[in-house]
């Protein structure tokens, strides 16, 4: 018997309709949601990861705005662009596209960027709210796991959730998260001894290691669902593949659900960040929040 494939492109397009469906409803009231994005430099990743959410967020009806500074942009120039997005109530998320170059401080800009505008959510406040159970604005990554579980799962609670990784991006705030659904969680990290016994006793697993293939069969309890957070590049026989951190292969016929990789978490993620411009919109205009 296979695991159910969960589909992160059907999942994302569900959260951008919902978005867009809201964002006119925002327009008709005279409220437009705007996202400003920064990139300092010439990262390609980069380049094609700002392209996407532009897209994205024009097919919902965000306006978008861009700032393109140079590898050499001084780390004052960085924070004057920030301090004018702040200052401008017609924006209302600021995305500091990472990573920066070597020479700016990356922790000194994103806690430049008002937490109410910080749609990634990496903001001492916004991360400190998360830990205490506040609403606040969430990292778009594992906000999409969450709901990409939720989709699959239902009701999260009393579930044993292992998150395999601890960064600041992705492990610390899911499980955060799913402390906040009422799930028990462990979160395995380099450190941890035996981890393929901890990951066996878990009914939901979360990827997020950057460690391609990692997780095989053996880690896996029979009927797990798992998400795959993982992207690495791999070379085989020649030639180049994307792989997450679980075998997908080995760990498809006992998973009762798995995301692929890619088409799993991926498409989430920039859906989220719509989400957190729309919420951020509603916020910054006094309204009630929205799922």
């Amino acid at each position: 018997m296979s695991a159910q494939l969960i589909d992160g492109k059907a999942a994302a397009a569900r959260v951008l309709a919902e978005v867009a469906a809201e964002v006119a409803v925002l327009k008709a009231r005279g409220i437009e949601p705007a996202l400003a994005v920064v990139l300092v430099g010439d990262d390609p990743a980069s380049h094609v990861y700002v392209r996407n959410k532009v897209l994205r967020a024009n097919e919902v009806g965000i306006r978008s705005l861009e700032y393109r500074l140079g590898a050499n942009t001084s780390a004052e120039a960085v924070l004057e662009v920030v301090a004018g997005l702040n200052a401008d109530a017609s924006v209302n998320g600021i995305l500091v596209q990472l990573p920066l170059p070597a020479h700016i401080d990356e922790t000194r800009v994103l806690q430049a960027i008002d937490p109410a505008k910080d749609v990634d959510g990496f903001h001492s406040e916004n991360v400190g709210g998360l830990s205490q159970g506040r609403p606040v604005l969430t990292p778009c990554t594992p906000a999409g796991c969450m709901r990409l579980l939720r989709d699959t799962l239902g009701d999260l609670s009393g579930k044993h959730a292992v998150v395999v990784g601890r960064s600041n991006i992705v492990g610390k705030p899911m499980a955060a998260l799913l402390l906040a659904a009422n799930c028990s969680v462990s979160v395995l990290h380099s450190r941890s001894v035996k981890p393929e016994k901890l990951c066996g006793q878990a009914d939901i697993v979360v990827a997020a290691v950057g460690r391609p293939l990692l997780i095989g069969a053996d880690w896996i309890k029979p009927g797990a669902v798992v998400i795959d957070v993982g992207i690495n590049r791999i070379e085989e026989n020649g030639r180049s593949r994307l792989v997450g951190d679980v075998d997908f292969d080995a760990v498809l016929p006992v998973a009762s659900a798995i995301t692929p990789v890619p088409g799993g978490v991926g498409p989430m993620t920039i859906a989220m960040l719509m989400h957190n411009t729309l919420l951020a919109a509603r916020q910054q205009h006094g309204l009630t929040a929205q799922e």
